[in-house]
C-alpha cells in the first residue's frame, strides 16, 4: 500500500511539473518517462523561469483576496454608516429635493452675461464647471434649485454646454435668455463676489444668490464686485479666509476667486 502510495504521490508531482512547464512554453518530454522513476529533465534556466511563475500565482490569489476583504470592509461600513438604495431609489430621491428646492428655495443663478470676456478656451472650461456643479448640487442632500440666465441661443457658451454635456436638455434646472434683474427682486438679490465685504455666513432659502459665470484666466479685479455695484445689488463672499487654512508651502498657490462648481461645494 505504501509503494502504492508513493507511486501515485511521483505521478501528481510529474503531471503538475508538466503543467507548469507547458505553462512557461517548454516542452516537458514524456511525462511516462518521469512515471516509470526517471529524474525529471530540469535545467537551472527552467527550475528559475518554474519558480518565477509560482511566485507569479501565489502574487495574484493574494492580490484577490486583499480586494475581496476590502470589498467586504466597505460594504459592511456602508452598511453601518447609511441605508442601501438602488440607483433608481436615488435618482428619485435627488429629483425630489432638486424639486423641492424649486418651490421654496434656496436659489442659484449663474450669471452668463458676460462671454464677450472669454476666449473660446474659457467658454469650454466654463461649460466644464456647469457640469460639475449640476452634479455637486444634485447629490446635495439640501441642494439649490439652479438657473442660468442670459443664457442666449447661438451664443458661444451655449454651443459649448450641448457639445459637451451630454443629456444637458435634461438637467433639472431652468435656462432662460433674460437676465436675473428681470426674474427676481432686488431686494432678494445676493451677488456672490471674493471682492466683498459681507461674509456669507447663512444660506437665506429666500435669497436668490447669483454666480458670475466667468472663467478668467487673465483675473479681471473687481469685475463681479463693480457690476453689482452698479445694479444697486447687496453683495457676499464666501468666509475662505475665515475658515480655510492655507498650507505652509512656498509652492502653493493660493486664490479666493473659485471656479463656480467649488463656490457650491464651499
Amino acid at each position: 500500500m505504501e509503494g502504492g502510495g508513493e507511486a501515485a504521490g511521483r505521478c501528481g508531482e510529474a503531471d503538475s511539473a508538466c503543467e507548469a512547464l507547458r505553462l512557461l512554453q517548454i516542452d516537458p518530454g514524456d511525462p511516462a518517462e518521469w512515471r516509470a522513476g526517471g529524474a525529471v529533465p530540469c535545467s537551472r534556466n527552467v527550475l528559475r523561469k518554474q519558480k518565477h511563475w509560482e511566485k507569479v500565482i501565489m502574487a495574484k490569489k493574494r492580490k484577490r483576496t486583499q480586494e475581496r476583504e476590502r470589498r467586504k470592509a466597505r460594504q459592511a461600513e456602508g452598511k453601518g454608516t447609511a441605508e442601501q438604495h438602488s440607483k433608481r431609489v436615488l435618482k428619485a430621491i435627488m429629483k425630489e429635493r432638486l424639486l423641492e428646492a424649486k418651490e421654496s428655495g434656496p436659489r442659484l443663478c449663474v450669471d452668463l452675461s458676460m462671454a464677450d470676456h472669454m476666449t473660446k478656451k474659457e467658454t469650454s472650461r466654463l461649460a466644464a464647471q456647469i457640469r460639475r456643479l449640476y452634479g455637486a448640487n444634485r447629490r446635495a442632500k439640501k441642494p439649490f434649485w439652479l438657473c442660468l440666465t442670459e443664457f442666449v441661443m447661438g451664443s458661444s457658451i451655449y454651443e459649448e454646454c450641448f457639445r459637451m454635456n451630454d443629456g444637458f436638455s435634461n438637467y433639472l434646472m431652468d435656462t432662460t435668455q433674460e437676465s436675473y434683474l428681470d426674474l427676481f427682486p432686488l431686494d432678494t438679490i445676493v451677488y456672490l463676489t471674493p471682492d466683498s465685504e459681507n461674509v456669507l455666513e447663512d444660506i437665506d432659502p429666500k435669497k436668490v444668490y447669483i454666480l458670475g459665470g466667468l472663467v478668467d484666466e487673465s483675473i479681471h479685479k473687481k469685475l463681479t464686485l463693480q457690476r453689482a455695484r452698479d445694479q444697486s445689488l447687496q453683495t457676499a463672499r464666501l468666509p475662505i479666509r475665515e475658515y480655510m487654512v492655507k498650507t505652509i508651502n512656498t509652492k502653493n498657490y493660493h486664490s479666493e476667486t473659485l471656479a463656480i462648481n467649488q463656490e457650491r461645494r464651499a
